[in-house]
């Protein structure tokens, strides 16, 4: 048995080798976009007086979480193309794990205190404000984060816990929990379990919340008049055309996840497109946010939008 292992070689890429600048300049122009559009919304929401309801709290919030997703993985993809062979320190691939899971379910559970939010707003309208204040707005972000935190806890621990003693070679765009998982010299199939389990959680966890959000919305906007209908639902089609490409994108993950290509293919794009169309779909669904950045000299027009609320 050799020696354990004290960095490892991120190779999933290798084989895009041939066309390391195209993907570079794609991958790079994608991340200055995500890390733009994230940062207006950002800077429009905190500092319009009139951008002051939770949904706009909420949004931000999500802004703030999408920067830092692909912060922890794209920058490191873009060395990897400019590089023979990038290189990851072990305590660094366990940190980039985390961070990578942590913040993906965090976006995820702030997607599902948008859905109660316009659950609230739709289904309560006059004890949405009572409820709904800033203390309530900040617990549930809170706790949105701690629930992002804690759903990778124990799978990382638990993999930090193990042995790499060669190859110390994965072969993924980053340092992927499965890819990782291979690598360890006695038994994984524990991790493996406690990895798909916490996995479930976040995913079923949220998804049902949002989804029974969702179903009694519905069940409200089937007794109201036409225009209120219509109205109720304009309010919500941002929110739901990103969980729609989120769920749908990370289901794709699980199913390709035999087909080592595709499903890195495919996480690459979840991890890039995600965060780089929520601040356009977003935009596209707010007119107060679309006439402050048609007032901003600093902005370009890519991101009109309805109104919210």
């Amino acid at each position: 048995m050799g020696e354990d292992v004290t960095f490892f070689i991120i190779h999933g890429l290798a084989d895009l080798a041939g066309h390391r600048m195209i993907f570079f300049s794609i991958l790079l122009l994608v991340y200055v976009i995500i890390l733009g559009g994230n940062s207006l919304i950002i800077f429009v929401t905190v500092t319009d007086p009139k951008l002051r309801s939770p949904m706009y709290f909420f949004l931000y919030n999500l802004s703030f979480v999408d920067m830092l997703f692909t912060s922890s993985i794209i920058p490191n993809m873009l060395a990897g193309f400019l590089m023979d062979q990038l290189t990851i320190s072990f305590n660094g691939c366990f940190l980039q794990m985390f961070f990578f899971i942590n913040l993906s379910v965090t976006g995820r559970a702030i997607l599902t205190v948008m859905a109660y939010d316009r659950y609230l707003a739709i289904c309560n309208p006059l004890r949405y404000t009572a409820i709904m204040t800033r203390p309530v707005q900040v617990l549930l972000v809170v706790g949105a984060w701690g629930f992002g935190a804690l759903c990778p806890l124990p799978a990382t621990t638990m993999a930090l816990q193990q042995r790499y003693c060669g190859p110390n070679v994965i072969r993924h765009g980053w340092c992927d929990p499965s890819s990782l998982r291979r690598l360890v010299c006695a038994d994984s199939s524990v991790d493996n379990i406690v990895s798909l389990a916490f996995a479930l959680v976040a995913l079923l966890s949220t998804g049902i919340l949002i989804l029974t959000s969702y179903i009694l919305i519905f069940v409200t906007m089937s007794s109201m008049a036409v225009t209120q209908r219509l109205k109720a639902l304009a309010t919500c089609t941002a929110h739901l055309t990103v969980v729609s490409f989120s769920y749908s994108a990370a289901s794709f993950i699980y199913i390709s996840y035999r087909v080592r290509d595709v499903r890195i293919i495919v996480s690459v794009l979840y991890s890039a497109l995600t965060p780089f169309l929520n601040p356009i779909v977003y935009s596209l669904r707010n007119k107060d946010l679309q006439d402050k950045l048609q007032q901003s000299k600093n902005v370009s027009s890519s991101f009109p939008v309805a109104d919210l609320v």
